[in-house]
């Protein structure tokens, strides 16, 4: 029987020692071996082979991966870096094991966010070409009118170019429903400004199949049978765990 070889990148993502990205970087420095030789970028190991980052050996362990969805309140901000942020999102749900945030929602808006220690999973529904759903109930500081939500709905030049068309609802004479599916910074914010506009609230009720159903400032473990529907909306290509870089994804609403 053939044995199964895989790029080093992806091997270290797999076996949960860093992201892809961070293991090229790993292998430009020169960091990495393979049965105690430098590879090129691109070489290929076996469950065989001996790889380790600087010198200590990388030893694969079976983990259980954290999934949570959390209602965040107005004034959390969505960081890891807990020395520079005192209402920063991980000191605020104080979760046992080490957990990053899945994109961003930012600090005066509240709703739905996820949280994780799976880096593919933060990978694929950051995608912007996935095209995933998210959904918001915003209230606006002046009575909506029907060219507002005909302009909302077909893009808005915010930050040098015109927001993807999107679905917008009228639900009272100050709210209104989006879904967007690209997470540009501030993007309903700016997208309210450029109509002279303000929002003065703004929650996240819903990231593709999951919905914001617990009291604010709560979270509470995804379900198996929403994991489900989630990997199949993001596809089911292998895994990768990328806790050395958790606040990469810049994506914000």
């Amino acid at each position: 029987m053939e044995m199964e070889l895989k790029r080093i990148n992806k091997y270290l993502s797999e076996v949960g020692y860093c992201s892809r990205r961070a293991a090229d970087k790993l292998i430009e420095a020169g960091r990495v071996t393979i049965n105690g030789e430098v590879p090129e970028m691109g070489t290929k190991v076996s469950s065989n082979d001996v790889v380790a980052v600087d010198g200590e050996p990388v030893i694969y362990t079976k983990k259980e991966f954290v999934y949570l969805a959390f209602n965040k309140p107005v004034g959390i901000v969505c960081t890891t870096d807990t020395r520079v942020e005192k209402d920063n999102i991980i000191d605020y749900i104080n979760y046992p094991k080490r957990i990053f945030p899945i994109g961003r929602l930012d600090k005066p808006s509240e709703g739905l966010i996820l949280l994780t220690d799976d880096g593919d999973i933060v990978n694929k529904i950051l995608r912007a070409s996935n095209n995933h759903e998210k959904e918001y109930i915003v209230t606006v500081d002046k009575p909506i009118s029907q060219t507002f939500i005909e302009r909302m709905s077909n893009g808005v030049p915010i930050l040098d170019r015109v927001t993807k068309k999107c679905k917008v609802e009228k639900l009272g004479t100050y709210e209104f429903k989006i879904i967007l599916t690209q997470g540009l910074n501030r993007q309903i914010r700016r997208m309210c400004e450029y109509l002279t506009y303000e929002v003065e609230t703004l929650k996240r009720v819903r990231i593709m199949n999951i919905k914001c159903d617990m009291p604010v400032g709560e979270y509470r473990d995804i379900t198996k049978e929403e994991m489900k529907e989630l990997q199949t909306l993001i596809g089911d290509s292998t895994k990768s765990y990328s806790p050395v870089h958790p606040a990469a994804p810049r994506k914000r609403d």
